[in-house]
């Protein structure tokens, strides 16, 4: 029984642990802020988090003086029209960092020797997802600092508002 296990368990991870210099590359449809599709394959931009498509977030329209308006804009489309215009049709090639719970591809990717990941988070239409990788906390940071993207306004983590969501 035991060693049923222990071999089972060993190939389990043995699935999820790609190799370390596996990539992926091919035709790229755009699924949101934070995951693409390559040849059919889902991969999750990995460390990142962006807005939901159907998110909404607040952002100054008009400031008279010492009043500010604001209002609604969707900015989990906004997102992903931003990761669409950075890949557009150039080759993009992800590295694999693992498979999540979904059984999507985790990938770092790049087109042109540029980090979208990075990319993304740097201008503000994603976030570092530091529940996972702190690797793009100080991009997260310098897009806070100089108000970009999400950051212009206000906005609900992505990962809290896909719990609030569910809830109603």
């Amino acid at each position: 029984m035991q060693k049923n296990f222990l071999i089972s368990f060993i190939f389990t991870i043995l699935f999820l642990i790609p190799a370390k210099s596996e990539n992926i590359s091919g035709q790229v449809t755009i699924i949101d802020g934070d995951t693409i599709k390559i040849d059919n394959k889902k991969v999750r931009l990995h460390g990142i988090d962006a807005p939901e498509i159907k998110q909404l977030c607040k952002r100054v329209f008009l400031s008279i003086s010492f009043i500010s308006f604001e209002r609604d804009y969707e900015c989990g489309k906004v997102s992903k029209k931003k990761l669409e215009n950075y890949i557009k049709n150039n080759s993009i090639q992800c590295k694999i960092e693992g498979i999540d719970r979904y059984k999507r591809i985790l990938g770092t990717c790049y087109t042109n020797k540029i980090n979208i990941n990075a990319r993304m988070v740097r201008n503000g239409y994603a976030v570092a997802y530091k529940k996972y990788s702190k690797r793009y906390v100080n991009a997260e940071m310098e897009a806070k600092k100089e108000n970009l993207g999400l950051w212009k306004g206000k906005f609900e983590m992505p990962w809290d508002w896909r719990k609030n969501s569910a809830k109603k």
